[in-house]
Parts: C-alpha cells; structure tokens; sequence
C-alpha cells in the first residue's frame, strides 16, 4: 500500500494512455515521460496509425494514485504534435476523468462518472444559463462542455485502435 504526504493510505485508481497519432522519432520520449510519472520503465507495443500513414498509435492501461491521470497528460502535452486521451477511473473518493488533447483544437477535460458518463457541475451550468442568450448558444456552449468536437475530432482514432493491443503499467509505491 503506498502513502501520501500527509501518512494516509493513497486511494488507488486504474485508467488508460491512448496515443493515437505519434511521430516514431517521439515514440521513445512518450514511454520515458510514462515512466517518469508512473516510478517504472513503460514499454508500449507501438502499432501503425492507419488514419495517419507514417504515424505510430499504442494505448497502455495503467493503476497509481488517483490523480495519475492528469500527471500523465501534463507529462504527455510537451510534445504538441501527439494526439492523446488519457482516462482515470473514478474510486470511492474521487471523480473520474477524460483528458484530450488534439492539435489545432487544445485540450479538453471532463469528468467523468461510474458509467462513462459526462459529470458537468452545478457552476458550469450556472454559468451556461447565465451566458446563453439564445437556444442555439445553449446548445452550442453545452456541445462545448461535453467536448462534442473532441470526440469528432478522436473518433477516427479510436475506431483505428479497435482490437490493438495494450500493455499494462502499473505505478511503484
């Protein structure tokens, strides 16, 4: 059992690294900062990303601290050219979350329930009802929170990865 600062037992949670789309010069890179996060060597099973000829593509399931998630992505988001998501399962005691990145259109994060489910809190739509003027800025501003055009944007990717392997990685204490 691993320990946080404060001497208490550190809530494990589990979650995946998708690479979709990765140049194989930055391939090495990716599994070094992996590492660096996860206390272990990372080695992924890097497979072409038929949407991007010449383009590599590997997803690596992972269990840490909650919170690995997103120390994995900010790891991850120094190579701007790198499609990614990384999710983190919810526990007990913490929400889960979905982290993607894609060129051009930045970042997005959710959080996300037992069920895979989109948890949109009470301020955001507070603050969405106070901004939306007309039915169609709702729509468009609540399309927005959901990361609808992340997922357009993704579902390529992930239709590519379909049945592809993946390694699971596992933090040290």
């Amino acid at each position: 059992m691993t320990t946080t600062r404060s001497g208490g037992p550190a809530v494990s949670t589990r979650g995946v690294v998708f690479v979709h789309c990765c140049p194989s010069a930055v391939a090495p890179h990716v599994e070094w900062a992996i590492a660096e996060v996860l206390g272990r060597p990372a080695r992924l099973r890097w497979t072409p990303q038929p949407v991007v000829p010449g383009q590599l593509r590997a997803e690596a399931s992972w269990v840490g601290a909650v919170g690995t998630g997103s120390k994995l992505f900010a790891a991850l988001r120094t190579w701007r050219m790198l499609v990614l998501e990384i999710t983190e399962e919810c526990t007990a005691t913490s929400d889960g979350e979905r982290l993607a990145y894609l060129p051009g259109r930045g970042v997005h994060r959710s959080m996300i329930s037992a069920n895979g489910d989109v948890v949109v809190g009470e301020e955001r739509l507070r603050g969405l009802m106070a901004r939306a003027r007309t039915g169609s800025q709702y729509e468009h501003e609540l399309s927005e929170i959901l990361g609808t055009a992340w997922d357009v944007e993704l579902e390529p990717y992930r239709y590519a990865g379909e049945g592809a392997a993946e390694t699971l990685l596992h933090q040290v204490g």
